[in-house]
């Protein structure tokens, strides 16, 4: 549904839906009813100062009843955030799509804590482009191709594709050279399919029994040393720099198939084992890169390819 605000530095209005029913008179009584105890004094003024609106753009004030609007949009008030230091790279711009780098640690899209100090927002307010929307996503702690449509008469065209997965993606992660104890050596390439959904104990993914859903064809480009540590003292084992294609979209796809192997990807927090959250450490990002994207462009009817210009870091 089109928002009747406009997007407010960088960021959208929120949309509310409002009950069909309850113990609430007034949209206001609803609202205090959720967000009250944080700020009453403050909802109160945005009902007097008409900042709270209705489909089609009218203000609302007190009074309005909860049965006059279905949704109502406002803005909310932005926390401050401390500037990640990390850096968006921008590798294609034209009157359609948006191609840029993104780096680990910044996240796609705003939400939680991250709201300008995520990717979208970030070139939104760079280069002067509310209507700037993502066509896909990466995790916050992966880094590489993100593809962004500029134009919302011909967003569509490119929805399509990711719809229809006619959009090749590449990946690149760094993991150990050989499978973790009690995993069965793998014959490179390999596909992986199993059925994924999200844990409902933790915003984790997880395998579950039933009709794949999810699929990652694997192969290892080659082996290195693992250098030293950095404390200079050398580091366990060998490594594999490995290529990841995968013909589905689900979340943490990549980071759980290559668990699955035996072969966590280095420096994940999640898989194979959940660590404690700690703060961001910059100086070892997730070693997942988003190398490449490939397609026909519906709007010039050629085939294309971005390619990442990063490089992981803990490549020898």
């Amino acid at each position: 549904m089109q928002s009747p605000l406009p997007v407010r530095d960088g960021v959208n209005a929120t949309r509310l839906r409002l009950p069909n029913e309850g113990p609430w008179t007034t949209a206001m009584d609803y609202m205090m009813h959720r967000w009250g105890h944080i700020d009453p004094q403050g909802i109160e003024d945005r009902f007097d100062a008409g900042e709270i609106v209705g489909e089609g753009g009218i203000p609302l004030d007190r009074r309005t009843r909860l049965e006059d609007h279905t949704f109502i949009w406002y803005y909310r008030t932005l926390p401050p955030e401390t500037r990640l230091p990390v850096e968006l790279n921008i590798l294609h711009q034209d009157d359609h799509i948006l191609v840029v780098d993104k780096p680990h640690f910044l996240p796609t899209t705003p939400g939680g804590t991250y709201i300008q100090e995520s990717a979208l927002v970030r070139l939104r307010n760079q280069l002067n482009l509310p209507d700037l929307i993502p066509m896909h996503r990466l995790d916050r702690m992966t880094a590489g191709i993100l593809l962004l449509s500029t134009n919302p008469e011909t967003r569509g065209n490119y929805q399509v594709l990711f719809e229809k997965r006619q959009v090749q993606k590449e990946y690149e992660c760094v993991s150990a050279a050989q499978p973790a104890a009690g995993h069965a050596a793998v014959d490179f390439p390999v596909v992986v399919r199993n059925r994924m959904t999200k844990s409902r104990s933790y915003l984790l993914a997880e395998v579950i029994d039933g009709e794949p859903n999810a699929e990652t064809r694997i192969d290892l480009i080659r082996t290195f040393d693992a250098g030293t540590s950095d404390g200079g003292s050398p580091a366990s084992g060998s490594r594999g720099l490995y290529r990841l294609e995968p013909h589905s979209g689900k979340t943490h796809q990549l980071r759980v198939h290559m668990a699955s192997l035996g072969l966590g990807i280095l420096h994940d927090a999640f898989y194979p084992d959940l660590l404690d959250k700690a703060p961001d450490d910059y100086t070892k990002p997730l070693q997942l890169l988003a190398r490449g994207i490939r397609f026909v462009d519906p709007i010039t009817k050629k085939p294309v390819e971005y390619r990442s210009r990063l490089e992981l870091s803990e490549v020898r």
